[in-house]
């Protein structure tokens, strides 16, 4: 087990490279980039060396990688990432179709063997809206994965359930797909409504025991990452969310 921090959920902290020196003193050595630290790679990674900061994976837009795969490819080696995963997709470029849909995962397909040539896999992280069933009735979500099946699954669970779904459900499934689970907490109904209504891992309504007990029957090697898409404070949202999945953690099975 990894235990690592998607960085976009500190993304309001003023002085990232700060940053990666309080890090090791809330219990995380591992973190998750996304674009905001991609600036200075070089700079970064020294930063992260300097404090004892490793980076598995990362988030790079697939519209990046396809724009400029050389420019992707040597951000990803520089900064020691050895997992890619394409995070979204802005509403405006999400397809309505089951066939728009499995153009998409063919985009993947074809970035997934690009990146396969260097050595790093490639997959998706999922959001809410992968999971809203189309106008025929299928869930682009299975046809994604179903029409991609070269590529690795990033799992945002939380996400699962704000799209309708049973995240139990998808583990179960496409378990043998899964190389990150994204570890987040929702709040209860009508709290938090200032931090998009998520909350500190353990606070919430997800049952991480559960959920936790499932992704370690799938595989004993996943990365888990801590995310808050709002905390209103982030350093403390990570010290607590690292305690909570350490509790979790020792209190569940293989």
């Amino acid at each position: 087990m990894t235990l690592a921090l998607q960085l976009y959920s500190m993304r309001d902290c003023a002085d990232q490279i700060a940053l990666l020196g309080e890090l090791p003193a809330l219990g995380i050595t591992k973190v998750e980039g996304y674009g905001g630290v991609y600036g200075d790679p070089a700079a970064y990674r020294a930063a992260m060396d300097a404090n004892g900061i490793a980076m598995p994976t990362g988030h790079v837009g697939l519209a990046d990688i396809e724009a400029d795969f050389a420019g992707a490819l040597k951000t990803v080696q520089t900064l020691g990432i050895k997992e890619v995963f394409a995070p979204y997709l802005d509403e405006s470029q999400r397809p309505k179709t089951q066939a728009g849909y499995v153009e998409l995962a063919s985009r993947l397909s074809a970035a997934a063997k690009r990146f396969a040539d260097h050595g790093i896999p490639f997959g998706w992280h999922n959001h809410d809206f992968e999971f809203v069933a189309l106008e025929d009735g299928n869930v682009p979500m299975d046809i994604i994965l179903d029409t991609a099946p070269d590529i690795t699954w990033e799992a945002d669970l939380a996400w699962i359930v704000r799209g309708g779904r049973d995240p139990l459900e998808y583990v179960n499934r496409y378990g043998k797909r899964l190389s990150v689970v994204h570890v987040k907490d929702i709040a209860a109904a009508g709290t938090n409504e200032d931090e998009d209504g998520w909350c500190d891992l353990g606070a919430g309504t997800m049952d991480w025991a559960g959920l936790l007990q499932a992704c370690r029957s799938q595989s004993g090697n996943l990365i888990y990452a801590l995310e808050h898409d709002k905390p209103s404070d982030p350093t403390g949202y990570a010290s607590r969310s690292a305690v909570a999945f350490n509790t979790l953690w020792e209190n569940t099975h293989d």
